[in-house]
């Protein structure tokens, strides 16, 4: 398993698409904020819980989960932690 400082030392390559951008709103109603800078400050946060599985990062923050493809840094989506998850 990749270690997440691996994330963390690529943060300034962390960026969404338009579509991207649009999904994390909707899924985290979230209005007004940029997401990409809303998503780098969770996953720097030393209470995030970072892990690969595959060829994604999976970040767990603040009762939500941030998803990174671990080779393009493309923020996919973000959602509301489902319980017992």
């Amino acid at each position: 398993m990749e270690d997440k400082q691996t994330l963390l030392d690529n943060i300034g390559r962390i960026h969404t698409t338009v579509m991207g951008a649009d999904r994390i709103r909707r899924n985290l109603s979230l209005a007004g904020v940029d997401v990409v800078e809303w998503c780098k400050s969770r996953i720097l946060s030393k209470d995030a819980s970072i892990s690969r599985q595959g060829k994604n990062w999976y970040v767990t923050i603040d009762g939500c989960v941030i998803t990174v493809n671990a080779s393009s840094y493309t923020i996919i989506t973000a959602h509301i932690a489902q319980a017992g998850a």
